[in-house]
């Protein structure tokens, strides 16, 4: 059990550098071609621009990357450069699915073919190797969109094109929708992991319904990440009526003590750290250094070993620090996981980032055998209220519910706190709640 926690603050601790990092990565690995048999080639060529008139192209709602027996779905994810040790498994995990699904006979005789390029981690290469994903290969649906850099430079593009694009290695606020009705408004945009401004909402949640909160202090960075989440928890806070006081630090201030201090003198009883792994442990360090005592709570990327380590001492015997989760291995989830090792590298067996490529393609695919099961054609528009129709099962976590255009990536999520003596650093503390099962509703 140790080791399966081991994987999942990687996958914390290294989704956050796919989420926060800068564009550029290093290597010039040639873009792939997998499918079903499991081979990659070498492909012709490496676009490095995006033509203008994509923005204005028009791709009809038909059956492009659909045949009789072929659906084909893509994405654009760094398999080179510096953030190969996430992108290189996270493919696997998503070529894994579609194994897995293909040795069925795929999904109404249909079997899915993945095809890769390797952008890595460059906004211009992601933006011109999806033009030519969707205007040349024509596939079907983007699955598995990856880091924030890209997804930041093409959400437009992908709303413009009107292409269904299931599962983003990212939780930038861009993909959060509450109520989309048009692909202008991300109606075709279905994010699985946590969004930041989902996320905030979940800590208010949470401080409400398991720490009785009453007024709670929000502390975030300038950066897009703090932003979000601050955006995220204030608007829970004033749906539920609670009292609060933010303040605004900079993304990497070495010196916090002003904000800690309003949020002291305001007698917060619960505090929402909204910051990413650079700022979040100076203001745990500033509040400890203060002698504040009330609970604190952070974002996912901020559960790992490298975080305990820099504030377990500092805050011991004075005050809590929890954390969020969004997949766990436990009950019908450890079947989960069985099958997924089956159909992975043995050298990926814990690898979290494998796990969350299973994850994507899982999602993608159950859209489709919606469709084959009700007997409907398979296109973008019947794709896409198939995935609203019902709420979809994460193998490894809670469960999400697109309907009614609610584009809020995962809305369940577990808790543990800072625990020094614990190997990973943190103690899980309680299971994957929604918000309402949080507040009692």
């Amino acid at each position: 059990m140790k080791k399966k926690a081991v994987s999942l603050l990687l996958a914390a601790s290294m989704m956050a550098l796919v989420a926060c990092g800068n564009s550029g990565g290093s290597g010039g690995g040639d873009a792939t071609t997998t499918s079903a048999g499991g081979g990659a080639s070498a492909a012709a060529g490496t676009e490095t621009s995006q033509a203008e008139q994509s923005q204005e192209t028009a791709v009809d709602d038909g059956t492009q990357g659909v045949t009789d027996t072929e659906i084909k779905i893509a994405n654009t994810a760094a398999v080179s450069g510096a953030y190969a040790p996430v992108g290189v498994p996270f493919i696997a995990g998503i070529q894994g699915y579609c194994d897995y699904i293909n040795d069925q006979g795929g999904i109404g005789g249909r079997k899915i073919t993945f095809v890769h390029k390797d952008d890595e981690f460059d906004p211009v290469k992601g933006k011109a190797y999806l033009q030519e994903m969707v205007e040349d290969e024509k596939v079907f649906a983007m699955v598995g969109h990856f880091g924030t850099p890209v997804v930041a430079a093409t959400i437009d593009d992908l709303k413009n094109y009107g292409i269904p694009s299931v599962y983003f290695a990212t939780g930038i606020g861009q993909l959060y929708a509450e109520d989309a009705k048009t692909n202008a408004d991300g109606y075709n945009i279905f994010p699985v992991q946590p969004i930041y401004t989902t996320e905030g909402q979940i800590m208010v949640a949470r401080g409400k319904g398991t720490f009785n909160a009453t007024n709670i202090g929000i502390i975030y960075t300038s950066d897009d990440a703090g932003k979000d989440m601050r955006d995220g928890a204030t608007k829970k806070c004033d749906e539920l009526g609670i009292p609060y006081v933010e303040e605004q630090v900079a993304a990497g201030a070495a010196d916090v003590s002003a904000a800690v201090t309003s949020l002291k003198n305001a007698g917060v009883d619960f505090v929402v750290v909204a910051s990413i792994q650079a700022t979040m442990p100076t203001i745990v360090k500033e509040m400890a250094a203060q002698g504040m005592t009330a609970p604190a709570i952070t974002t996912y990327v901020n559960v790992s070993p490298a975080i305990s380590e820099q504030v377990a001492a500092d805050i011991k015997g004075k005050f809590d620090v929890y954390g969020n989760g969004w997949v766990s291995y436990e009950a019908e989830r450890a079947d989960n996981l069985a099958l997924y090792q089956q159909w992975t590298d043995e050298e990926y067996a814990m690898n979290a980032y494998a796990q969350t490529g299973w994850i994507a393609a899982a999602f993608f695919c159950e859209g489709v055998q919606r469709l084959v099961d009700q007997g409907k054609d398979i296109t973008w528009t019947n794709y896409m209220k198939a995935l609203e129709e019902a709420p979809i099962q994460n193998p490894f976590g809670g469960v999400i519910d697109y309907a009614d255009g609610n584009r809020a990536g995962t809305q369940v999520m577990n808790l543990s706190k800072i625990n020094g003596d614990e190997a990973t650093g943190w103690e899980l503390v309680d299971g994957l709640r929604s918000m309402d099962e949080l507040l009692g509703n």
